[in-house]
């Protein structure tokens, strides 16, 4: 293949991932507790002869997470949650604990504190948080312990992950850690509140509009490569 079209086909293929990213943050503007997405480009060389001739190539090399705190909104929802700072809350679900921001929780049957999907909160040693039957008041201090009509039950646990960039998203507001996560000891609980989305829709209809100037840019120069690579076929074979 010819070489330039070699380069700027890897370079499509980078855009079009990136559309899909912004597409997905724009669909997730509303969402509690989602964190915007961006792709990482890298460009490297690729060897052509052993006469030391190279190709400059590009290539998205992962997904970054934008960690910058959504606004908080006031609800007045006792088990709505939200933290003021770094940090994320844990659900248990079947694959394992996974992180999140989303703050909007509930209690299911068994007076276990869960999030909309049914994957209770864990406290801070990782272990589901339980309101004792026939509780009237729940209250959660800024530190994030939990009390039931005056007595402690528990502490909303918020971790920090090690390496951000070992954070991977799994499923809509949830994050996998690559390492085990640790307690934030100085984490800032509030109650009734809930964290929006840190997306910016106007930031990413620019970015939209960006790139896709920049792919039709790219199908043009691929579009007249091909027909010039068609002309001098034609020529030749005369």
């Amino acid at each position: 293949m010819d070489n330039a079209i070699y380069a700027s086909l890897t370079r499509q293929s980078g855009l079009m991932r990136e559309m899909r990213a912004i597409a997905n943050n724009m669909a997730n503007a509303n969402t509690t507790g989602f964190r915007r997405e961006g792709v990482v480009f890298s460009e490297y060389m690729v060897p052509l002869s052993q006469n030391g001739e190279t190709l400059a190539m590009a290539n998205i090399r992962g997904r970054m997470v934008d960690l910058d705190q959504g606004a908080m909104t006031q609800t007045g929802g006792k088990y709505d949650l939200a933290i003021d700072g770094d940090g994320f809350f844990m659900v248990q679900t079947p694959e394992g604990g996974r992180l999140t921001r989303a703050g909007a929780f509930m209690t299911n049957a068994d007076g276990e504190i869960v999030n909309p999907d049914g994957y209770p909160l864990l406290d801070d040693g990782q272990a589901p948080i339980a309101v004792p039957p026939g509780t009237r008041s729940i209250g959660v201090g800024g530190d994030g312990t939990v009390s039931a009509d005056g007595q402690a039950i528990g502490r909303v646990g918020v971790f920090a992950a090690p390496d951000i960039a070992d954070l991977r998203h799994v499923a809509g507001t949830l994050f996998e850690a690559g390492t085990n996560p640790t307690p934030l000891d100085d984490a800032k609980v509030r109650q009734g509140f809930l964290e929006e989305s840190n997306v910016e829709p106007v930031t990413e209809i620019a970015r939209m509009i960006e790139v896709q100037r920049a792919y039709e840019l790219g199908q043009s120069f691929l579009e007249q490569e091909d027909q010039r690579i068609r002309q001098t076929i034609t020529s030749l074979t005369r």
